[in-house]
């Protein structure tokens, strides 16, 4: 395979668990390719945590998820915005992608879809492309989050990338209740979106802004 053009990427992730379901096999591929991979998470979800559970047990199984990606510690951002409240802090998220582009000056940039439905993703992604808009940038795939998706770059896989991101999802083990937590419907996906483009695996992303 190609290398992939992009060699310092961003990955914006809404809450902690976002950047390894929709795009974990990407971000590993990127990673033994030799980019330099720096994310941001907008939220540690406390709210969300289930009773009796640490109130930084997520924040705990995002480094171990990122510890299974080789994302470097150093390099992941941290935000603490209050879930399902990311409308009433527009300008601040905004601001804070403004310095991440100062910092880090990205040559791509992953963000959720515009046709993410989640209210605190369409934040995250309406204000990537202000903050972001002379970058290259891509929409990664959620489907339970996707009334429809646009399935406009194809990244081929292979198998240890999608080994490692099944690895990085089961570090959630809190979110292991949800059904989309289930690791195996993440190797089913990586499957069906290789046949819909001839090839064994991928993930699918939409094409927000692109430079070649």
């Amino acid at each position: 395979m190609k290398k992939i053009p992009y060699n310092k990427v961003l990955l914006l992730s809404p809450h902690v668990d976002d950047i390894e379901f929709g795009c974990g096999g990407t971000i590993n591929r990127l990673i033994d390719e030799g980019a330099k991979v720096y994310s941001a998470v907008f939220s540690f979800c406390h709210e969300s945590i289930p009773k009796g559970l640490p109130s930084n047990i997520l924040q705990n199984e995002m480094y171990e998820a990122a510890a299974v990606l080789k994302i470097e510690k150093q390099n992941i951002f941290k935000f603490d915005y209050p879930v399902r409240r990311f409308s009433e802090y527009r300008q601040d998220i905004l601001e804070d992608m403004v310095k991440l582009k100062k910092e880090i000056n990205p040559d791509l940039v992953l963000t959720p879809s515009t046709f993410d439905v989640h209210q605190d993703h369409e934040v995250i992604c309406k204000e990537s492309i202000r903050a972001f808009r002379f970058n290259t940038l891509l929409g990664y795939e959620l489907p339970w989050n996707n009334l429809e998706f646009k399935n406009q770059m194809i990244i081929k896989l292979q198998d240890k990338d999608i080994e490692k991101k099944v690895e990085a999802v089961k570090c959630y083990k809190s979110q292991q209740f949800r059904k989309y937590g289930n690791a195996t419907l993440f190797k089913d996906g990586a499957v069906v979106r290789g046949i819909q483009n001839k090839i064994d695996l991928a993930e699918i992303f939409e094409v927000i802004k692109i430079f070649i």
